[in-house]
């Protein structure tokens, strides 16, 4: 991990065409802003996380009794 210190206003460059930026700090909270490509996802860690566990459930579901609960 890299671990890098920022003031407000300052910001970081990833692959050429992500930029994230401190746009306040509040106590032990702070504030960022990230400016991407819309072909990029960007997540909160906790939401990225709930998406793969979904993915995953619905991997291991049987597809075909999934079709036949569909076609009734």
């Amino acid at each position: 991990m890299l671990a890098l210190t920022r003031k407000k206003g300052e910001a970081l460059v990833i692959n050429n065409n992500i930029e994230i930026t401190v746009l306040e700090i509040r106590g032990d909270q702070i504030k960022i802003g990230i400016s991407a490509p819309k072909d990029v996802p960007v997540y909160r860690k906790e939401v990225y996380l709930q998406i793969q566990q979904e993915n995953q459930a619905a991997l291991s579901i049987d597809g075909l009794d999934a079709l036949k609960n569909i076609m009734g």
